[in-house]
This record gives C-alpha cells, sequence and structure tokens, in this order.
C-alpha cells in the first residue's frame, strides 16, 4: 500500500524549488506531473541518461549484420559469375545493410520507448489529479506516514496552494 501526498503548484519556480528541496533532502521516491515539458522541471530532477540510445546502438548494428548477412547469403546460394567477379563484394552490399541498419534500429528504439516508458499503462497512476492537465503542476511524494507532516509543511513552505493525503 503507497501512502503518500500530493502537491499542487500553480508557478513552475515553485515547484522547482520544491523538487530541488525534496533532493536535498535525500527524499528519493516522488513523481513529478505537468501539463506540459520543461525544460525546468528535467534541470531540477536531473534524470539518468535514457537507455533507449544503448537500444538504438544494438539493433543499428544487429540491423546492418544482418543486411550484410542476407545479401551475401543470397549472392552465394544464388550466384551470377559475371566476368570472373566476386561473387560476394561488399561494396555494393553497403546499401543493403545500410538500410536494414537504419529499420532495425528505428524499431528497436520504438520498442525501447514503449519498454522503458511502461505503455501501455493498465492501472490508474496514484497521485494524478486532473488540474495537471489544465496547466498546474503537482508533485506525488511517496514515504513513510511518520515523514509526510515534515514533507507537508516543507511542500506548502514552496508554494504548494493544496496537500492533500494519498493512498
Amino acid at each position: 500500500m503507497r501512502q503518500g501526498l500530493v502537491a499542487i503548484f500553480p508557478q513552475l519556480d515553485a515547484l522547482c524549488d520544491a523538487i530541488e528541496s525534496l533532493k536535498h533532502d535525500k527524499v528519493e521516491t516522488f513523481t513529478v506531473y505537468t501539463p506540459a515539458p520543461r525544460h525546468e522541471i528535467e534541470h531540477a530532477l536531473k534524470p539518468p541518461m535514457s537507455p533507449v540510445r544503448r537500444f538504438t546502438l544494438i539493433g543499428g548494428l544487429l540491423g546492418v549484420t544482418f543486411g550484410y548477412w542476407a545479401a551475401i547469403w543470397t549472392s552465394e546460394y544464388w550466384p551470377l559469375v559475371v566476368g570472373g567477379k566476386a561473387i560476394a563484394s561488399w561494396i555494393p552490399y553497403t546499401i543493403i545493410g545500410f538500410e536494414v541498419m537504419v529499420l532495425v534500429g528505428a524499431l528497436s528504439t520504438v520498442a525501447a520507448m514503449f519498454i522503458n516508458s511502461r505503455i501501455p499503462k493498465i492501472t490508474m497512476t496514484v497521485g494524478f489529479d486532473p488540474r495537471f492537465t489544465n496547466g498546474d503542476y503537482g508533485i506525488f511524494v511517496q514515504a513513510a506516514p511518520e515523514r509526510l507532516r515534515d514533507l507537508e509543511a516543507k511542500l506548502r513552505q514552496h508554494g504548494a496552494v493544496e496537500v492533500r493525503g494519498e493512498s
């Protein structure tokens, strides 16, 4: 059972100050809700690097390998010997390798975005308020019951217009 607080902020600066204060107090488990992506929130959160780029790299490398392999295998299986030229030459197969690299890299990027963002989300998000889609900002802070009073005071001190308990 998750227990925590939902704080609603009308101003972006107040939200960023509250995030930095929570990070300073070593509160690790909180979720920020915003009506639109803002770089100020990202600077305050300091999120880790996304693992999506690794999926893209691995997908691209697998794609170029498969593209070259498929072209060479096809040439070896159905050889067209013309003028004593090599059956498997890497220069004409670079185009096929590049195209398959782009295809598999793009598909693995999309798959990684879905996996890392946990889409589709089956359950309702705890702490969400419809006002977060209309212009207000919010934080859901998950904490032990004995810390909730201190966190509520801290969130109100930083400009929260409403703080309520959520479970």
